[in-house]
């Protein structure tokens, strides 16, 4: 088996690395591919990756290449975790819609539609290149936004599902909490990428019991100090939103704090620095302790389990992941990108029966699903004006004094990654 990963020279790669050492019986990985076109991170990152598989015994070839056409040929599965404008644009995205009043942040807002914009046309003409060297490779996008970038990829017709790391994430946490084994704990998972709530959470399968009123009565305090949202407001809503609800749940106090501290960007730029310092120590054959803290906890094993069983080997039969609608949520139209529980070992990704939904969450899901087609018509065809018309639908912006120099900005930081611009 032939795997790719696009993006490879991330210092997140070695956590991808360590989970296709640690799990080899559930994805034999025989050539293991890493594509990117910095060349001196790759050289750093491919060695580390080498020293890993060698630690752990895995016999398996690690390829380093800046040439794409050749790094897809013959895959059967491709991942995608590129960054288009690296950490200085990131930097970008979290500060300049701060002067203007609104959250800065590199996947939602104001921010997030600049990392689309820049990314979307990038990722689909790999996915052009994916689809002439194999028909038949899947694409498994975990490059941000996943959901307009996933949607952008389904609607071309590519042969791709979206991943995410905050569903198992919850699943780690709370089978902690609980004293069980991981896979142990279902979660009744609803809603789109990085805007979702846990409605229940059962065990020992999809039918299994609900034990989220025991986990919020039990550890209520706990969950809600790792969302860092106030105690009470969960136990009105009865469920556990992911942590980008903050955004919206506490937008202003958020702002407020993002101005008085450096941003995340400047924090991962720093500890990239560490990291690649690191990486290039002959001796170091780990993922060393200081990764945890980059980000994309648990993003190894997720990408293993969903990659086996598209592929046919022993993932598990339900995962958490990005993919059509097809009205599974009636509120939505079919073409939709939603984050649920689907059936992973068919042709396509079919998302299980999902409950009712509270209006309270299906208005805001509604709501930025509006948002994502606009920006994705924003990113396939750029003009200012479609760029006004996202920002202006987005409910983390909504004012049109407040879009009208969002979009400013946003064209003003972006130009050399905008076409049209």
């Amino acid at each position: 088996m032939k795997l790719t990963v696009v993006g490879g020279g991330s210092t997140y790669t070695p956590e991808l690395i360590d989970g296709f050492a640690r799990l080899r019986d559930t994805l034999p990985v025989r050539e293991l591919v890493l594509v990117d076109p910095a060349a001196d991170r790759l050289e750093l990152v491919g060695g580390l990756a080498r020293r890993i598989f060698a630690r752990q015994g895995h016999d398996g070839r690690i390829v380093t290449t800046s040439d794409l056409d050749a790094a897809v040929d013959g895959a059967d599965a491709v991942l995608l975790q590129l960054r288009v404008g690296g950490q200085a644009a990131r930097q970008q995205d979290e500060t300049w819609p701060l002067e203007c009043g609104c959250v800065g942040q590199e996947t939602t807002g104001a921010g997030g539609l600049a990392k689309a914009l820049r990314t979307v046309p990038v990722v689909l003409d790999i996915a052009e290149r994916v689809r002439r060297a194999n028909p038949d490779a899947w694409i498994i996008d975990f490059t941000n936004p996943v959901g307009i970038v996933t949607r952008a990829l389904l609607r071309a017709g590519h042969r791709a599902v979206g991943l995410c790391n905050v569903a198992i994430g919850l699943q780690r946490k709370f089978a902690g909490l609980l004293g069980v084994a991981p896979a142990d704990v279902h979660l009744d998972h609803v809603g789109l990428n990085h805007l979702t709530w846990e409605t229940a959470v059962r065990l020992g399968g999809p039918e299994g019991a609900d034990v989220l009123p025991r986990l919020l009565a039990e550890h209520g305090d706990a969950i809600a100090a790792d969302l860092r949202l106030p105690r009470p407001l969960l136990d009105r809503l009865g469920t556990v939103p992911s942590y980008y609800l903050r955004y919206y749940y506490a937008h202003d106090e958020v702002v407020g704090e993002l101005r008085t501290k450096p941003s995340r960007a400047a924090e991962v730029a720093e500890m990239e620095r560490q990291l690649l310092r690191m990486y290039g120590d002959p001796a170091l054959d780990e993922k060393p302790a200081l990764l945890a803290e980059r980000g994309g906890a648990y993003y190894s094993e997720a990408a293993v389990d969903l990659a086996a069983a598209l592929l046919g080997g022993a993932g598990s039969p339900y995962q958490v992941v990005n993919t059509y609608n097809r009205g599974t949520l009636p509120f939505l139209p079919d073409d939709a990108v939603i984050e649920v529980p689907a059936a992973v070992g068919g042709k396509v990704p079919a998302p299980l029966p999902v409950a009712d939904v509270d209006p309270l969450y299906a208005g805001l899901m509604a709501n930025v699903t509006a948002y994502e087609d606009l920006a994705l018509d924003a990113a396939l065809r750029g003009g200012r004006e479609r760029v006004f018309r996202a920002l202006l639908a987005h409910p983390l912006v909504g004012q049109y004094g407040y879009a009208e120099q969002l979009t400013d900005r946003l064209v003003a930081h972006n130009r050399e990654h905008l076409a049209w611009a």
